[in-house]
């Protein structure tokens, strides 16, 4: 799932407490100093009318986002914007990412309410592209998809006209389960590597990079005709050359869209941040991705996955009717 993140709350610079109550499982860990945040990292605290009217919307259907799990820093400017990811069926994750700021344990009963709720608050905010996530769900035998399916479905019957953007876990050992939410039939589909392959066994230990590189190789075989998409944090200690490497291993699986955003530490007890990678060089990043093939790239270090997901679709669209010459 996506977890590119910075607390919300923390925008004076002044680093939090551990929260051990939110996370148990990192609380023996020592701690790991905060960085203090360069210039260019920067942004406005929430606090708008229109982003009080959207929290208003999220807890009248008892839902949550993603925005608010993973502390996004671009809250404030997408809540203002009547622009909410949603993140289903749960805030408890069975997984333990060293880099993540959603609590990790045994997860509740899925709530049957949920693609409904999500469906109304989709159409209630006015949503024209909406991003739905969730936390890692190994606990269930199909990872949730038939749950991501209903969400979809539900989303259709509120909201016709809105598009559909999942960035789903990976549903490793979960046969079947990345065909129930392709039939399901997104606009797009988005599962984040997260960081290169040297850096699994300490920031992802559950997943496995090359089964997420055919995860999205996948999506293409089954349906050819849906965007595919993928996003990697930078910061986390990985090299240049393993980046570009990264870039030609999505290529491979003719991933449309990638995203590189700047990896922010959440607390004491997370990953530590190894460099702040300057605005240039995602510039340069960006520019080489373009040379690979991808249809659409942001890179940035603000850039999230679904940070302006609706504006980018739009992209992806044209892009992909100029490349067939239409």
């Amino acid at each position: 799932m996506v977890t590119l993140i910075d607390t919300v709350s923390n925008k004076s610079g002044v680093e939090p407490a551990v929260d051990r109550v939110r996370h148990p499982e990192k609380a023996h860990k020592p701690d790991n100093p905060v960085l203090r945040k360069p210039s260019w990292i920067r942004v406005k605290a929430p606090g708008s009318p229109v982003y009080k009217e959207t929290r208003g919307i999220v807890k009248e259907n008892n839902l949550t986002t993603v925005c608010e799990e993973a502390g996004c820093p671009n809250m404030g400017e997408c809540w203002s914007q009547r622009h909410a990811s949603f993140m289903i069926m749960g805030e408890i994750c069975t997984r333990a990412c060293a880099f993540c700021n959603v609590s990790t344990g045994i997860p509740g009963k899925l709530d049957e309410k949920e693609p409904e709720n999500t469906g109304r608050a989709v159409a209630q905010m006015g949503l024209k592209h909406v991003v739905i996530t969730s936390v890692d769900r190994d606990d269930l035998t199909d990872g949730g998809a038939e749950h991501f399916a209903k969400v979809i479905h539900a989303i259709r019957e509120a909201s016709p006209e809105t598009t559909i953007e999942v960035l789903t876990p990976d549903f490793l050992r979960k046969p079947g389960a990345l065909e129930t939410v392709v039939e399901a039939k997104p606009d797009v589909f988005n599962h984040n590597l997260e960081t290169v392959p040297s850096n699994y066994l300490k920031v992802r230990p559950g997943a496995r990079y090359f089964h997420s590189i055919r995860l999205l190789q996948r999506v293409k075989e089954l349906d050819p005709t849906m965007f595919t998409k993928s996003g990697i944090m930078v910061g986390l200690g990985e090299e240049r050359n393993e980046v570009l490497q990264l870039m030609d291993d999505l290529r491979v699986a003719d991933v449309d869209f990638l995203t590189i955003g700047q990896y922010l530490q959440p607390t004491k007890k997370h990953h530590p941040v190894k460099s702040f990678v300057t605005p240039e060089e995602f510039k340069g990043y960006e520019t080489i991705a373009y040379t690979k093939g991808f249809l659409l790239v942001s890179a940035s270090p603000l850039t999230r996955s679904s940070h302006h997901a609706g504006e980018d679709f739009a992209k992806l669209k044209a892009a992909r009717q100029t490349k067939l010459g239409h």
